[in-house]
């Protein structure tokens, strides 16, 4: 006996109890049930991978394909899902509703082809007017504006004009230094060969003047008036110098020594100067001056002159032992050495005596530097080379 028999021979289920009724009636014994169908597992989860979407295979075997999208037509959509029923074991899946369509971009904005460049002019419009860029405008002197352009040119042709100028003036003033130079050179070896000769064709007052002064020359600023009291004959170099300051002078060699003694306007100190005329020349009094400079042979006490004591005056007694101060100067535009050395008129000793240099020196205290005797020296030294440049001439005049 079939499946569908035995439910044909139920009598139908009532829709509802009958009215009164708490206990519904027992059902009439259905008989030998059927075999438990087989237990169906409830359908996984919806994911990404399983949509929770009704199957869309049919049961002819085809597929199908769900119409999406909201521009459908109505004959193409799904017709809905009938409802359940009790006889129906498991549960659906719920239809899901066809997404819309994503919107497509809006097209940007094109533009309007009447305003191209190669757009044709409308009719009537004339010919379209021509533009150019200009060239960039400066101002005049009257604040007028004006065009560059025509500048560029003139402005280079300044600059090149200008820059041979320049290279003209730099050339011919570095020619003209370089004679200037060799002129200069010729006219200092003339004047040192000339001073060289001044012994023998310059008269003695020139070289001696008989009274010399000296302004600001004595101690505090003091002025000074020295008169010569003799004056000695040319003469060698043999004898004139103790042997120490010889050796040293020796390089040089001695052409002529000229000498003279000076007294102070009390006739209290002698000072003699010397001119000692070299055979050497610029370079070799070049090197001998700055001999004398490193090695301070012009401040050593044993390198001292030897003074010229005239008889029958107020320098009589001025002799080796008399010596209190002294200078040396050894010149370089002149084969000259000029010296000057002081000391009491009254013929006294000094034990120790003391450059010039170091006898002007403010606070000093020996004997030579209280009684000015530095400052004699010195002060004698310095005008009698400045008389001896300007025989020479004024290429060899310096200040002392």
């Amino acid at each position: 006996m079939s499946t569908e028999a035995r439910r044909a021979s139920l009598p139908p289920r009532p829709s509802a109890p009958p009215a009164g009724d708490a206990t519904p009636p027992e059902a009439p014994d259905p008989g030998p049930l059927p075999p438990p169908r087989p237990s169906t597992p409830p359908p996984p989860r919806a994911t990404a991978r399983f949509p929770d979407a009704p199957p869309t295979v049919g049961r002819d075997g085809a597929a199908a394909e769900a119409p999406r999208g909201r521009d459908v037509p109505p004959e193409r959509r799904p017709a809905a899902a009938p409802a359940e029923t009790p006889s129906e074991t498991t549960t659906r899946l719920r239809p899901i509703p066809a997404q819309p369509a994503p919107r497509s971009a809006p097209e940007p904005h094109a533009p309007d082809p009447a305003l191209s460049w190669s757009a044709p002019s409308a009719p009537g419009a004339g010919p379209r007017p021509r533009v150019s860029f200009a060239e960039p405008e400066g101002y005049d002197e009257h604040a007028r504006p004006r065009p560059l352009g025509g500048r560029l040119r003139p402005q280079a042709v300044a600059a090149a004009v200008c820059l041979v100028l320049g290279a003209g003036l730099v050339t011919g003033a570095v020619t003209g230094s370089w004679l200037a130079g060799d002129s200069g050179d010729a006219d200092a070896r003339s004047a040192f060969t000339a001073a060289g000769d001044l012994w023998h064709s310059i008269p003695v007052d020139q070289l001696f003047p008989p009274t010399v002064q000296g302004q600001g020359a004595g101690p505090g600023g003091a002025d000074r008036t020295w008169t010569r009291v003799a004056v000695a004959p040319d003469r060698g170099c043999a004898g004139a110098f103790d042997p120490l300051l010889g050796k040293a002078l020796a390089p040089a060699g001695c052409a002529r020594l000229l000498r003279a003694t000076y007294t102070d306007a009390t006739q209290s100190y002698v000072t003699t100067v010397g001119l000692l005329f070299t055979k050497a020349d610029a370079a070799a009094m070049t090197s001998l001056a700055s001999r004398f400079e490193k090695e301070g042979l012009a401040r050593r006490a044993d390198l001292v002159p030897l003074p010229y004591a005239a008889e029958d005056t107020v320098a009589a007694g001025f002799g080796a032992d008399g010596r209190a101060s002294w200078t040396v100067s050894v010149l370089t535009d002149a084969p000259v050495v000029v010296y000057a050395v002081s000391g009491w008129a009254d013929g006294r000793t000094v034990d120790r005596p003391e450059p010039a240099e170091e006898a002007m020196e403010s606070g000093a205290t020996s004997a030579p530097a209280q009684a000015g005797l530095g400052h004699e020296a010195q002060g004698l030294a310095d005008r009698v080379e400045r008389a001896l440049r300007k025989n020479v001439g004024p290429a060899t005049e310096q200040p002392s």
